[in-house]
C-alpha cells in the first residue's frame, strides 16, 4: 500500500529533515542577526524570526497568527489528500514531487510555529535561545515564530526621483529573508507554472 505513496513520502520527509535541521541549528546556535556572508555582499545568513507568513509577511495581531497557524494546518491536510487523489489518478510524477513539495514547505513552517515556541526560550540579538529553558518557552502552542535565515540582496539602490510615489527612496532587492522550506514551496510552484503545458497533458 504505502509503495504507490513513496515518492511523495520520501520527497516530504527530505524537505523536512534538511528544513528543521538548519533551523533547529540555527535557532540554537546564533542570536539573531546576521551570521556570515557567503558570497560578497549579496549571498549571506541572516537569522531572523518571522511571527507571520512566508518572506516576512505578516497578519495582524495574535488572532491573524492562530487563524493562519490554522490555516496552514487545513492547507496540508488538504495537500495531503490531494497527494492521494493525482497518484490514484496516474498523474505526471513531476507534478507529484511539486505538490509534494509545496507540502513539505508549508509543514516545516507549521512545526515552527506549532513547537519552536514552546521548546525555546525567545532569541534576541544578544543571546543564544535556550532549548527547555527553566522559564519555559516564549509562546504558546501555534503562537512561535519561524526561523528564516537565507537573504540574497543581489543589488540595491535609490528610485529616481522622478518616480511617483517612490522617487528618491531606497530600495534593495531581493530583500525578503527565507527558509529551506519558503524554498520548497516556491520551487515547487515554479515548476508547475513554467512546465505546466507538458505537466497537464
Amino acid at each position: 500500500m504505502l509503495k504507490k505513496y513513496k515518492l511523495p513520502i520520501i520527497t516530504v520527509l527530505l524537505v523536512l529533515i534538511i528544513d528543521q535541521s538548519i533551523k533547529l541549528f540555527i535557532k540554537s546556535h546564533y542570536p539573531t542577526g546576521e551570521i556570515c556572508r557567503m558570497i560578497g555582499n549579496w549571498s549571506r545568513i541572516t537569522f531572523t524570526e518571522n511571527p507571520g507568513m512566508a518572506f516576512g509577511l505578516e497578519l495582524g495581531g495574535d488572532y491573524g497568527k492562530l487563524a493562519l497557524s490554522l490555516f496552514r494546518i487545513l492547507a496540508v491536510i488538504a495537500g495531503a489528500m490531494y497527494i492521494k487523489k493525482i497518484i490514484n489518478d496516474g498523474e505526471h510524477k513531476t507534478f507529484i514531487v511539486c505538490v509534494s513539495l509545496i507540502l513539505a514547505g508549508a509543514l516545516g513552517n507549521i512545526l515552527d510555529s506549532a513547537f519552536y515556541g514552546l521548546l525555546f526560550s525567545e532569541s534576541n540579538d544578544y543571546e543564544v535561545a535556550q532549548f527547555l529553558s527553566s522559564d519555559g518557552g516564549y509562546a504558546g502552542f501555534l503562537q512561535g515564530h519561524v526561523v528564516d535565515m537565507f537573504y540574497f540582496p543581489l543589488f540595491e539602490g535609490r528610485f529616481p526621483n522622478w518616480l511617483p510615489l517612490w522617487g528618491g527612496e531606497h530600495f534593495e532587492f531581493f530583500s525578503a529573508i527565507f527558509n529551506f522550506a519558503d524554498m520548497a514551496i516556491s520551487f515547487g510552484v515554479g515548476i508547475i507554472l513554467v512546465f505546466q503545458k507538458k505537466l497537464f497533458k
